[in-house]
Formats: C-alpha cells, structure tokens, sequence
C-alpha cells in the first residue's frame, strides 16, 4: 500500500502539521519540528508533543509514515572542527525532538565538502557524525536525502550513500529517501519505465531498497544531468508523470512515507488524487 502526502506547515505548532496533512488527504508527511533556518529552537513542550501525537492518531497517519526533515543549517560533513561540532549538536537536538514526538524517522542532508576537503574525506565525517548521533539516541533512524549535486554537496551519487551506509556501524538505523528530482538532475534519468528500471536496479545493486525508507515526489525544473536543485509541480517539468505512475505501482514502493515538495502547496491536494489514481 502507498502513503502520500507532503511538507507540510508546521506553523504554530508542530501539533498542528498532522491536521494540515489530514486537510489534503495525506497518508504521509514531512514537516520541521523547528525553524529550518535557525540553529536553536525553543524545547517542545509536553503539551505540544502530547497534542502532535493525539492529533497524528485523529489524522489515523501511523508514526513510520511521518518524514521529519533536519534544518538546512547542518553539515555532518564539515570540513573545519567548529562548524562539525555545531552540526552534530544540532543533529543531535534534531534526532531527540523526534525521540520526544514518538517518530522513526529523520531525514537530512548529507553535507558538503565546501571545497576545502575531498569527498571521501567528507563523507567519513558523514558516517562519523551519524554513529556519534547514534550512539546519544534510541529508535529513530538517520535517513540520507540523495541530492542534486549543487555546489560542493555530498550524496549526488548512490555510491555516496553507499559509503556512508558502509560506515555506520548500526545499519538497523540509517537510510535512504531518494528524491526524484534530484535524482534526475544529477544524472540519473527517470523519464521513462526503460529509464526507471535502469535507475531503480542501479540503485538496488549500488545501495539496497531495504534502505529505502522514503521519498520526496518533486518534477524537475532543470533537465538531466544539470545539477541544480530547483523543483516543480508534477507533470509540469522535465520528468513528466511517467516516473510517478511507475513508483505508485511499483511494490518496492510500499509502506514507505511518499512526500510531495512540489512548488505549488495549492495544489497538493490534487496531486495526491492524482497518484493514488494510478494504483
């Protein structure tokens, strides 16, 4: 069974992002449990955290289908000593919010080299950063975003994440959510079923779907191969609906958060329908 939904508002409260899923007929959402671009947020109170959980229940969303995604700010791939050092603390801090909220899951960036390290280098921190992080939680799994390649930053590779996987050293914890626009514009085609199933088995061979544990459903603005991160409503960019009609009715897609960051919130509630259509 597929779980869509998407990034949805937590203004006000994270309390209030399940109702706001609930409002577009999401199965799944993402949201950030404090400001995405700040370093510190106020702690959640017992009250909030009592209402997110109540309200998740009244949304019938299940926790494993909910996808948090960490502040922008973080870089568990830091190449100079303090800046490493505050994104772990935030990480951390990330990771227990989401102990507190009841939720599996956290998604995030892997990191950036800034180009003042190599990439093997920088993704030894990753994986470093990831088992310090561990090591400090319990239950709640660090989930790798795979990313456009914009810039100097991690993770535009499988072989990325394959590494870092390779280097945590409690598996049962960490994953993978694959973005399909991002996934597209750092050179892996998904316009068609051939493409799709050239991509998805590279993926299987190079990282594994029992690491997949979400996915963001995004068009693409940029074309193949571009590099640059700039999403779009679905059926809108250069993707088209092929690769979405594949994911809804590929098993290997099940049970697993499905969340929208397309462009246009407006029409979220529409693109939703649309999926679950081609079931």
């Amino acid at each position: 069974m597929k779980y869509v939904g998407a990034h949805v508002s937590a203004s006000g409260g994270v309390q209030n992002a399940p109702l706001n899923a609930q409002a577009i007929g999401a199965r799944a959402f993402a949201l950030f449990t404090k400001n995405q671009r700040q370093w510190h947020a106020k702690p959640l109170t017992d009250t909030a955290v009592a209402a997110f959980r109540e309200n998740l229940q009244a949304a019938d969303i299940a926790p494993r289908h909910v996808l948090p995604h960490d502040s922008y700010l973080i870089n568990l791939g830091h190449p100079e000593p303090e800046g490493l050092e505050k994104s772990r603390a935030a990480f951390l801090e990330e990771m227990q919010r989401c102990e507190q909220l009841g939720l599996s899951l956290l998604n995030f960036h892997p990191g950036a080299t800034l180009r003042k390290i190599s990439e093997t280098q920088s993704l030894r921190l990753v994986a470093d950063s990831i088992n310090w992080v561990l090591d400090q939680t319990r239950n709640v799994t660090a989930v790798i975003e795979n990313t456009a390649g914009q810039g100097s930053t991690l993770g535009y590779r499988f072989e990325h994440l394959a590494e870092i996987i390779d280097r945590v050293e409690d598996k049962s914890r960490v994953g993978v959510c694959l973005d399909t626009c991002h996934t597209f514009v750092s050179g892996y085609d998904l316009r068609t079923a051939k493409a799709c199933d050239e991509t998805f088995s590279r993926f299987a061979e190079i990282v594994g779907f029992d690491y997949l544990c979400g996915m963001h459903l995004n068009d693409s603005k940029p074309d193949l191969g571009a590099r640059v991160d700039r999403h779009h409503s679905l059926g809108q960019g250069k993707l088209g609906w092929e690769v979405f009609r594949y994911i809804m009715r590929d098993g290997r897609f099940d049970d697993i958060p499905l969340v929208l960051e397309t462009i246009d919130e407006t029409l979220w509630a529409e693109e939703i329908a649309a999926l679950y259509a081609f079931e």
